[in-house]
């Protein structure tokens, strides 16, 4: 398997350490060489409809980096994705921008080539790893557990753009979920925004939009969200735990973030994952599990 420049963005060293802790210990059994560039910036995501040069600046540096190791990057963040993406796209159709984007970066000794090719998460296990490896490496199972994938925007769209599955019916994420013998449901609000663009402007309706989407996956049969994004699951677990509290509402729906749940399925321990982290309690996902070299052995007795 191949060397990724591995891109973390900002949102998830300084909230959520649990989201890169499982997935450099999920890549690491599946054999993904991740390699970390110190030097790599935000993406200029918050700068995107602020200063269009700056963000277009912001990342063509990040890829630059890791270009000049000759790497790939993998970004964990969709929004990090979505917006590598979209600055590497105008880049690429615009020479004269790209040459004055050169000239600011040849300062540094960097070069912007638009040779890097930017992966998701879910993307690479997808497509590059595959079920099959990943069915090769499980060694526990969910039963009768009911999962409502998350997909978020900034994967799905501008698709001509992002390139990550149909953006209409989508079906990547939830058959990376069912591989691990959960069941991915088929919810009404699947593809609505989780409201974190909204946080901070008017809460009031962030957490309506949040709330919206967290009723209808329990009206979809979930027990917990799945989700690939440190914004959207940061709503859905510690904004979701406001919500609650200030609306006077029980019986939450738990977010898990992907490589929790995949991790936990490959054989890992919870505290390996950080799912103590979560604020709203998921430890109880793994009594769903059950050993299949144990079930197997049951059948061998019972012939």
């Amino acid at each position: 398997m191949s060397e990724f420049a591995f891109f973390i963005g900002c949102q998830i060293p300084a909230r959520l350490n649990q989201y890169e802790s499982s997935a450099r210990a999920v890549l690491n059994q599946l054999g993904v060489e991740l390699i970390d560039i110190r030097e790599f910036n935000c993406c200029g995501y918050p700068l995107r409809n602020i200063d269009s040069k700056v963000f277009l600046l912001s990342s063509a540096r990040n890829i630059a980096l890791a270009e000049k190791k000759g790497l790939d990057l993998l970004t964990l963040c969709k929004c990090c994705y979505g917006t590598l993406k979209k600055a590497d796209s105008i880049i690429k159709e615009y020479p004269s921008l790209k040459e004055e984007v050169n000239q600011i970066l040849k300062k540094e000794g960097l070069r912007y080539h638009g040779r890097a090719e930017i992966k998701h998460f879910l993307s690479l296990l997808y497509r590059e790893v595959g079920l099959d490896r990943i069915k090769e490496k499980i060694v526990r199972k969910y039963r009768g557990l009911r999962v409502a994938t998350h997909y978020g925007c900034h994967v799905l769209r501008p698709s001509q753009v992002v390139e990550f599955d149909n953006p209409i019916h989508p079906s990547l994420f939830d058959r990376l979920v069912e591989v691990t013998g959960a069941e991915s449901v088929d919810w009404q609000m699947k593809l609505e925004c989780c409201g974190a663009p909204l946080l901070g402007m008017n809460d009031e309706l962030s957490m309506d939009f949040t709330l919206k989407k967290l009723q209808s996956g329990k009206e979809g049969g979930a027990d917990f969200l799945c989700v690939a994004c440190p914004y959207c699951h940061l709503q859905f677990d510690k904004i979701q735990k406001r919500i609650l509290t200030q609306r006077g509402l029980n019986h939450p729906l738990p977010s898990i973030l992907y490589p929790q749940l995949l991790g936990l399925s490959l054989g890992m321990e919870g505290r390996n994952l950080g799912l103590e982290m979560n604020e709203i309690p998921i430890l109880t996902i793994e009594s769903a599990l059950y050993d299949l070299k144990r079930e197997g052995e049951k059948e061998d007795e019972s012939k």
